[in-house]
């Protein structure tokens, strides 16, 4: 989707055409895999990070397009709502000193990109939901004014058909209605990008949804919405319904949202792709002039520029990729399961116990996915993210009668998976010191029981119990989220609780 995008109306002949085009496509797809024209192996990882512009007050500021002319980098691009920005971090090579690189360039990056907003009273900030936005903000007035959201804004209501239903139960109850997708801007997530070949991404893709309970439990960072304390990270539930095209009856049919953890383990990479087209209906059918085929008879790449649209439409958590780089086509695992925030360190353990973990798991002779059912893989996502670092998953059971049992995610994440995640960041060849210290983080995390999202929940209950208002509690968490992110420390480390107001002098 973040190709230029023309705003149009659509008749019936361009979707029975676009129909077509996808499908060759994925005969084109399904042609470059069979002669092995794929990308060999590059190590090569990526990174996009979306973000929050507040106030000195902590409330949202709609001026995406102000902040980005001051910041004037190509790192910096509009998101969906007005008051978000993304910035992408190029691809590097894992190995060596690649953590602190990337959080050095991060610490940059976001450092000249407060200070520029500054200059227009804003900030900053990276959340996985900012607590103070509200249902007056989420309105499409307040959708960025690019085309591309334009269109999939009108597309989605058109396909649904009626107002977009919010019904979120966790700590407390939020129920609402929209008539735009304006909602979706409320979720700021981590995008963590793995370039694979076709033979391993399977295994990577099946590892990645295997652990991203895990991940999400212990990156939780979104536990508001709204004022009202729903999961600990809502971003996956507020996703799904507000992209949702299913009124109720086709839900009851049991169709498949956009927003999709999946169904089953797969065995390639076409499998993905071909489920896209049989699924779901074509949301925005721009068709180009290529004809994959003919470029493919002439010995060329192509583009295959229909099936990325599409592709950019269905929402996995850990979605393919099709990319070209240098002229030569190649594959990868787009990881969207983690909230921003709340601070570099943190972002960057995240992404330090992510591609460990996968590269580990990938390489077991007998992987975890042939002994944990999908369905109950696809549970514990849902379970972590309700309950975040106190989550209790489903996970198999050591030993030679094997089965399943439930264990707390702090003890299947410090005993299991931070081992794993260790061996992996040695097989991608990451420095010792780097691997130790960002993995730290995790350990440090489940050992205290405390992410982004437990922070927040508990900063909030003591503004509450100081006397203040919802929203005045809300607010003032947000702020004091805001000094604690800048100064750098991970959140583990952050004391709880507003800091007390200076007593007068004299």
């Amino acid at each position: 989707m973040g190709e230029k995008v023309v705003a149009g109306t659509f008749d019936l002949s361009d979707r029975h055409q676009y129909r077509i085009k996808l499908r060759q496509c994925l005969d084109g797809l399904g042609r470059l895999l069979e002669e092995q024209r794929f990308d060999r192996p590059k190590n090569l990882m990526g990174l996009e990070i979306e973000l929050n512009l507040a106030g000195p007050d902590g409330m949202p500021r709609m001026m995406n397009a102000e902040v980005l002319e001051r910041i004037a980098s190509r790192d910096f691009q509009t998101e969906l709502g007005m008051f978000n920005l993304e910035v992408n971090i190029a691809p590097h090579r894992l190995g060596g000193r690649v953590l602190d690189r990337l959080a050095e360039e991060l610490r940059t990056g976001l450092a000249y990109a407060h200070r520029k907003a500054n200059e227009v009273d804003a900030g900053i900030v990276m959340i996985g939901i900012l607590p103070t936005l509200s249902r007056q903000d989420l309105v499409s007035a307040n959708l960025s004014d690019v085309d591309r959201y334009v269109l999939l804004n009108d597309q989605i209501v058109a396909a649904r058909g009626e107002s977009f239903a919010l019904d979120i139960e966790g700590v407390e109850r939020l129920t609402c209605t929209f008539g735009s997708i304006a909602p979706e801007a409320a979720c700021t997530s981590v995008q963590l990008h793995l370039q694979v070949t076709p033979g391993k991404f399977a295994d990577v893709w099946n590892a990645a949804q295997s652990v991203a309970a895990a991940q999400v439990a212990v990156g939780a960072n979104a536990p508001f919405l709204f004022g009202r304390e729903l999961w600990r990270e809502s971003r996956p539930p507020l996703f799904l319904q507000s992209t949702d095209t299913r009124p109720p009856e086709l839900q009851a049919q049991g169709v498949r949202p956009r927003t999709w953890f999946g169904e089953r383990w797969i065995s390639n990479a076409y499998e993905l792709f071909e489920e896209n087209l049989r699924y779901f209906p074509a949301l925005i059918p721009l068709c180009e002039d290529e004809d994959p085929l003919r470029v493919l008879d002439a010995g060329g790449v192509p583009q295959l520029a229909e099936l990325a649209l599409h592709n950019g439409t269905v929402y996995r958590w850990n979605r393919p990729v099709y990319g070209i780089a240098d002229g030569v086509p190649h594959l990868r695992v787009e990881n969207r399961v983690l909230p921003a925030g709340p601070t570099v360190t943190d972002v960057i353990a995240n992404v330090a116990f992510y591609y460990g973990v996968v590269r580990a798991l990938a390489e077991e002779a007998r992987p975890v996915w042939s002994r944990l059912p999908f369905e109950a893989a696809a549970r514990n996502f849902d379970t972590a993210c309700r309950y975040g670092i106190d989550a209790r998953l489903e996970w198999p059971r050591h030993g030679r009668y094997g089965g399943m049992t439930q264990i707390a995610v702090v003890d299947l994440v410090r005993d299991e998976l931070l081992p794993l995640a260790a061996a992996g960041l040695d097989a991608w060849g990451v420095e010792p010191a780097d691997r130790d210290l960002y993995l730290g983080v995790i350990e440090e995390r489940c050992r205290r029981r405390v992410n982004g999202a437990s922070w927040q929940a508990a900063t909030y209950h003591r503004a509450l119990e100081r006397g203040m208002e919802r929203d005045a509690a809300l607010a003032a968490t947000t702020r004091r989220y805001c000094e604690l992110m800048h100064e750098g420390e991970p959140v583990h480390t952050w004391p709880v609780g507003l800091p007390e107001p200076a007593l007068p002098l004299g």
